[in-house]
């Protein structure tokens, strides 16, 4: 009997990131409206599927989409403002100064670029803290990723909102407004333990319980964090944190570079999700979160680049291979993050930072959510291992097609969803009021 679907796509070989890590020489996936239906061999899937239409596209790589999983995107505005400093000169007296003229229009523009970014890149879902988040998931709605994102909430005023109270009327605004898109969802996400108070971290936990959402916060990320974490109240952020009752199953903390092995216990212990971001710790210097320990303790890690500000790329391919060549040298041991466990930091464990079961792998139930690269590109051959050539070989450049719930975005140097040229342009007259904002 033969089974209907939509689509039918063909590749030389599929690289699934399923359980059982299958990889399909000459693949077929079946897909129906948003969800791949079945994969397999290409002669079984075609044997069993009659499509409306057929993708064949040749001697490619098929893999799941990459998960950011820690950005702000609209900081694409700021790429390449204010490098080569430490995090807390960097952002209090070059990043935040310029973030309080902000309008929702510049926002939604250096998303929208962030998103013809990854989309280009690789990446199909991210997870995003920032200011006026609205206008970042209008962005997303028109470019049809998929996102985790919240309104950075501080003790202080920001661009959406006089106070923190208005903060708090925000979050829920927003869970009102996105709650039944498809592929946008809320987390509250206070921004960190120095830019907020005990009160405020505890209304963000009874809130994203309340709402039955996760939590996003930056965490031990530096020496400098952890110095003053001490000095106002008397504890480590980690252990902070979790007195605050902020470490569960529903709580992903970004970077976690200055941790005990205690503290990196007790992350486990509760279920937390570690975002790690190697390119940006590197470039501020923040130091080198201990994700072999991590891993071996059983934490769910996924993989971010952090802002276009403090990377400057929001390129996964590359974060990939830099984490696991920098956790081989600070190891000393070449064995240490090997490409399997890398690529399962940005897809699986992605999934893991999005809150969602039905991302990070092609298999049957799972959302259409593929990449696909160009195995004739000359840093791709010869093909012996995808897995390898993922992590270490490709740079993003090899993208060929993005797909999100089943919509091709970008195809062979085209971007479908969203009007580049015009795009660029606009960022583009942008420049000097940046500049101006600097000076």
């Amino acid at each position: 009997m033969t089974l209907v679907c939509d689509i039918l796509v063909r590749a030389d070989m599929i690289l699934t990131q399923d359980p059982l890590r299958s990889i399909v020489e000459q693949g077929g996936i079946a897909i129906t409206g948003n969800t791949i239906m079945d994969v397999g061999d290409w002669e079984s899937i075609n044997a069993r599927y009659h499509a409306e239409s057929t993708i064949n596209l040749g001697n490619s790589l098929i893999m799941p989409g990459l998960v950011n999983a820690h950005t702000h995107a609209a900081m694409t505005l700021l790429r390449g403002v204010a490098d080569d400093l430490p995090l807390m000169e960097w952002l209090t007296k070059h990043i935040f100064p310029v973030e309080q003229h902000l309008t929702a229009e510049f926002v939604e523009l250096g998303a929208l670029l962030a998103c013809a970014e990854m989309t280009r890149l690789g990446t199909t879902s991210f997870c995003d803290m920032y200011l006026l988040e609205d206008a970042t998931y209008s962005a997303v709605d028109k470019a049809g990723l998929r996102i985790l994102g919240g309104e950075g909430i501080f003790m202080f005023p920001s661009p959406a909102y006089p106070n923190t109270e208005r903060g708090f009327e925000i979050v829920r605004e927003l869970h009102d407004k996105w709650k039944n898109h498809p592929r946008i969802a809320q987390s509250v996400m206070p921004h960190a333990v120095y830019t907020t108070t005990p009160e405020i971290l505890t209304r963000c936990r009874e809130l994203a319980e309340e709402l039955d959402i996760p939590l996003n916060i930056h965490l031990g990320e530096t020496v400098t964090e952890t110095e003053q974490c001490l000095k106002a109240f008397g504890k480590r952020p980690v252990q902070y944190a979790h007195d605050l009752g902020l470490l569960s199953p529903r709580t992903t903390i970004a970077h976690a570079v200055d941790l005990t092995d205690a503290e990196i216990d007790l992350l486990a212990e509760t279920g937390t999700v570690v975002a790690h971001n190697p390119e940006s710790n590197m470039k501020l210097a923040s130091g080198i979160a201990n994700i072999p320990y991590m891993l071996e303790k059983g934490v769910k890690v996924s993989l971010g680049t952090d802002g276009a500000a403090s990377n400057n790329a929001l390129n996964m391919f590359t974060e990939m291979t830099s984490c696991a060549l920098l956790h081989k040298v600070r190891c000393m041991d070449p064995t240490c993050a090997p490409a399997q466990a890398v690529l399962d930091m940005a897809t699986i464990g992605g999934a893991a930072a999005m809150h969602r079961t039905d991302i990070g792998s092609i298999a049957p139930g799972m959302k259409a959510d593929i990449i696909a690269l160009d195995l004739n590109a000359p840093n791709l051959l010869p093909m012996h291992n995808p897995v390898s050539h993922a992590v270490y070989a490709a740079t993003g450049a090899e993208v060929r097609m993005t797909m999100v719930a089943g919509q091709i975005l970008y195809n062979d140097g085209k971007f479908l969803k969203i009007d580049y040229p015009s795009l660029v342009s606009e960022i583009r007259s942008l420049r000097d009021w940046v500049r101006g904002k600097l000076a």
